[in-house]
């Protein structure tokens, strides 16, 4: 079984491009220039600088003792938190804009849902001096206020989307518009392993340093480049794909990937994808999406800004049908509380989407023998007032308090 892209574009049944007339040009440019730019010296040499000088990167690899006590295996958590920004966004961020700038684009837009994707986009517009446009969902706008404001900082522009559910595809959706009317000068930085081929491909390699960088650290820490288990939360992808990437053909490594259950897996308010969704084509590629019978897309909802898409990468999609990664389903409660347990056991208050891949844990059964690494997609100073606003639903029960 193979688990990386083909020459057409497709992991398996799942990927391609599904775009308008218009729109085909800068597909087919991307298609045929971006390998030889990602692998040219120059090319590596720039992002490899800048991953290094400028984001923090390598991103320590922290044996959570606490945690592990608790769980009786030895977790370890990628701090993708760390990164400059908060997040595993500006992985890619920073290797489109530099791919941007070598097609000769003068212009750059985004969609973001959490808001790290456009803060990332932002940043690294602003240090090369282009045009930044981010589109985000009125509704991931109230909720992720810090993060606009420091996207207008940062000097893009955000625009929102009131169309639909308000959130992260419908964003989506209008940055795809604007690409439709700008052509010629602009490049879309598509934030997750979603959209056209080589989108997908691209974004995957470009946040294949997160496993890269986990081999090296485990052989330090263990002596062995293999956990028994790498686990993170998937919306569209992107962290997942770059935690799972260097473990792809390693069958002996579990791959597990979190999804946002709302409310309930079958309660109409969820983001589980994999359970309820059915092949289909969004966004300019196959994958399974959140659909009614005649395929109309079912509004996703999750706690996590990040997590509310209607779809998953096409990666993901083969995974899941391959059985090569176990989905696991997590609520909203199940997330938060898990976000408070990592905040009071080991001083790391985490991203709501980063919870759901801690909240996995427990529903593996783990030995003592078992190493696990759980990828920390982003930190949760965005997130803050959602657990603020959640407390008293959440946490009363139990007696604690924020």
């Amino acid at each position: 079984m193979n688990y990386t892209i083909d020459a057409r574009g497709y992991y398996g049944d799942f990927g391609g491009a599904y775009v308008p007339e218009m729109l085909y040009p800068n597909v087919e440019e991307l298609r045929k220039r971006y390998l030889g730019i990602l692998e040219s010296d120059s090319f590596k040499n720039e992002l490899n600088d800048l991953l290094k000088n400028y984001v923090g990167r390598p991103t320590p690899l922290y044996l959570a003792k606490r945690l592990s006590e608790k769980y009786g295996a030895t977790i370890y958590l990628k701090r993708e938190d760390l990164c400059h920004t908060g997040a595993h966004k500006i992985n890619n961020t920073l290797g489109q804009i530099i791919l941007a700038k070598r097609l000769g684009k003068k212009r750059i837009i985004a969609e973001t849902g959490a808001g790290q994707h456009g803060v990332a986009t932002a940043t690294a517009c602003a240090l090369m001096g282009i045009e930044c446009v981010v589109y985000m969902g009125a509704v991931d706008i109230e909720r992720q206020k810090p993060n606009v404001e420091r996207m207008k900082m940062l000097g893009a522009t955000v625009v929102p989307a009131y169309s639909g559910s308000k959130t992260l595809k419908d964003a989506t959706n209008e940055a795809m518009r604007d690409w439709l009317n700008n052509p010629e000068d602009t490049h879309y930085i598509i934030g997750s392993v979603v959209g056209p081929h080589p989108y997908p491909d691209m974004v995957a390699r470009f946040q294949s340093v997160i496993s890269e960088e986990i081999r090296k650290q485990l052989k330090e820490a263990t002596g062995s480049e293999k956990p028994d288990y790498v686990i993170a939360c998937v919306g569209g992808g992107s962290n997942a794909a770059g935690a799972f990437y260097h473990f792809l053909d390693d069958l002996e490594v579990n791959l597990v990937a979190a999804e946002a259950a709302g409310k309930g897996i079958d309660s109409g308010e969820s983001a589980a994808t994999t359970y309820l969704g059915k092949p289909g084509i969004l966004h300019g590629s196959k994958s399974l999406l959140m659909q009614t019978e005649d395929g109309q897309i079912v509004e996703p909802y999750s706690i996590s800004a990040g997590l509310d898409y209607p779809g998953i990468g096409p990666i993901h999609a083969h995974l899941f049908k391959s059985g090569r990664a176990q989905f696991l389903y997590v609520t909203d409660k199940e997330a938060y509380m898990a976000g408070v347990l990592l905040s009071r056991m080991e001083g790391i208050i985490p991203a709501l989407e980063s919870s759901h891949a801690l909240a996995a844990l427990d529903q593996l059964k783990l030995k003592n023998s078992d190493v696990v690494v759980v990828n920390l997609s982003g930190r949760g100073d965005k997130d803050l007032q959602t657990y603020i606003n959640k407390k008293d639903e959440y946490l009363n029960d139990i007696g604690l308090v924020l």
